[in-house]
């Protein structure tokens, strides 16, 4: 993140080649986080529970998309409010002032501040317990670190532990062999699958945000505005969305995953997204309407609702 506002250049390409470089390595490390962090709840959890807390471990991606849209809009107002321009129909390319170039990046570099607040508590958690006794197969550290967690007191019974250790050995296969393909083959092809097609629906509906309120006249046409008012009008667009959809549909999941089901959930969750954006698709210049404004931002933020309790 810091590295990404601090991306540089002499021309325009360099800066959005450096960017890309920087953004890349990020996502490197978001992409191994991501699925950790699930794991390590999964492990820590009970059975009763364990849908709850894995949901609530995503659920958090919400209120950082959300609290994200804040920070643009506080910073882009702040500098709005002091190094305001005119309309770029107005004056072209003056519109945006050379101060606007620290917008962004102060935007993406805000983005190291929660990071950084965790990385101590990060680096004190321990092994899971799971680990510790099966694959490093000490038992007594893993029942001394799970009393640290769980507040409790826990002894260590190293021959259970041996015995179970045995038995993993026994059924133990590798990703890609035939017995994991027979016992969990359908499960992976079904769940990369939804998943791959979800995020073709759900990141393009992102991407396309600004260019999809601007058609239904929710936000200005873009000369009418300076380049830092944009950027705030688009962050409040977003943050709204996040507020309304997003933030909700990942808290209903917490709460229901448990009483409803995951299957049920995430059938639920396809249907309604089908539903709702063909009924924005196929009847779109309604939407366009200026009285159909509203309608349209509830239909939308609807999508992103299900996207996420399902």
């Amino acid at each position: 993140s810091l590295a990404s506002g601090l991306s540089l250049g002499s021309e325009p390409k360099g800066v959005m080649a450096t960017l890309c470089f920087f953004r890349f390595w990020l996502g490197f490390g978001i992409g191994g986080d991501y699925p950790l962090s699930a794991t390590i709840m999964s492990e820590y959890a009970n059975k009763k529970t364990r849908g709850a807390f894995i949901a609530a471990v995503f659920a958090m991606q919400g209120f950082g998309i959300m609290f994200g849209g804040i920070v643009a809009l506080i910073v882009s107002a702040t500098f709005n409010g002091k190094f305001g321009a005119l309309p770029f129909k107005s004056i072209g390319r003056l519109s945006t002032v050379p101060q606007a170039d620290y917008v962004w990046r102060i935007i993406l570099m805000f983005g190291a501040i929660p990071a950084a607040m965790t990385y101590y508590w990060r680096m004190k958690m321990p092994e899971t317990a799971r680990y510790t006794a099966l694959v490093a197969k000490n038992a007594k550290q893993a029942a001394a670190d799970m009393s640290t967690v769980l507040n409790v007191d826990l002894e260590a019974e190293q021959e259970k532990v041996e015995r179970i250790c045995r038995e993993e050995r026994s059924n133990n296969f590798g990703l890609f062999s035939r017995q994991f393909a027979r016992r969990h083959g359908l499960h992976l092809a079904g769940t990369t699958t939804t998943w791959f097609l979800l995020d073709i629906a759900y990141y393009s509906s992102n991407l396309f945000q600004k260019d999809i309120f601007s058609k239904v006249g929710w936000l200005p046409k873009a000369d009418t505005m300076n380049a830092i008012e944009e950027v705030y009008r688009i962050a409040r667009a977003q943050t709204l969305i996040a507020l309304c959809g997003t933030v909700p549909g990942y808290w209903f999941t917490v709460a229901f995953i448990d009483r409803i089901g995951r299957f049920a959930i995430q059938l639920m969750g396809f249907f309604f997204m089908t539903v709702f954006m063909f009924a924005l698709a196929i009847p779109y210049h309604h939407w366009t309407l200026k009285p159909n404004h509203i309608g349209f931002v509830i239909m939308y933020s609807l999508t992103f609702f299900f996207a996420n309790f399902g």
